[in-house]
């Protein structure tokens, strides 16, 4: 069994998730790269991984696919023999924004299934994991096992042209609070972070856009977020510095919740 604490994160070959598997790094972590279709991203993340002093391997697998989350968690244990840390981090935005009342069901049921279904039941098959772990003695220098889920301002912010994205980050919001109340009798925190506007491939599209809102200060810190401001979070997290919280919605969003007149 690897002496190293052991993180899973979906999504991790690029944007967000690669910020956050390159700060788990840094803390030393085995990293399981998780990724659906892009094989030459995820070895490029866990080159940075290793370089940053970690280690890890790279799995594909479709989280919104049962057999694909069960296959992984599988892999993880072969590789590993135990997991310390869940990132719920894999999602999509829809392929094209649809205004509210024109939004047809195959985009809101690729959303639900990606960004929602998907990372409810495979932290319910890591959470019955972590359990046994518990139970189990099976311990590490990382301490007991935790959950984070990276939702979005979305999960809170009405957009009309993409009622499906913020509908699951909503969901994903509120599984953080049932799995935070269901695993807390076995020392296992959950935890929501919810970023903000920030710098990927994801919001390369409208960039423009939100360089206008961020020079007109509609949040209070006038730039950019980075995958790494994430994925600092997620490692403050790791490293156990919120061992009385849970259920707790971790914003790095600049500012935005803010309400300011």
């Amino acid at each position: 069994m690897v002496d190293r604490p052991v993180s899973l994160v979906t999504g991790a070959g690029r944007g967000i998730g690669r910020g956050i598997a390159v700060e788990l790094a840094k803390l030393g972590h085995a990293v399981v790269i998780n990724y659906a279709g892009n094989a030459s991203a995820a070895e490029e993340c866990l080159q940075l991984v290793r370089d940053a002093g970690g280690d890890g391997i790279t799995v594909q697998a479709d989280v919104s696919l049962a057999e694909d989350r069960a296959r992984l968690l599988q892999e993880v244990l072969a590789a590993f023999g135990r997991i310390d840390l869940l990132v719920n981090n894999a999602g999509v935005a829809p392929n094209v924004r649809a205004d509210l009342l024109e939004a047809g069901e195959e985009s809101f049921d690729r959303l639900i299934n990606i960004n929602l279904k998907g990372p409810y039941f495979l932290t319910q098959a890591v959470a019955r994991q972590m359990i046994e772990q518990v139970e189990g003695g099976v311990a590490s220098s990382f301490g007991s096992p935790r959950i984070v889920s990276i939702t979005s301002i979305s999960a809170f912010t009405a957009s009309i042209n993409r009622g499906d994205y913020c509908v699951a980050k909503a969901g994903l919001a509120m599984m953080t609070k049932l799995f935070a109340a269901r695993l807390a009798e076995f020392g296992i925190n959950v935890y929501e972070i919810q970023p903000g506007v920030i710098a990927t491939d994801m919001t390369g599209g409208v960039k423009e856009k939100y360089d206008k809102l961020i020079e007109q200060g509609a949040w209070p810190i006038r730039r950019w977020g980075f995958p790494e401001d994430v994925g600092r979070a997620v490692a403050a997290i790791a490293r156990g510095d919120l061992p009385f919280s849970t259920g707790e919605v971790i914003r790095v969003d600049g500012g935005f919740h803010l309400r300011t007149l």
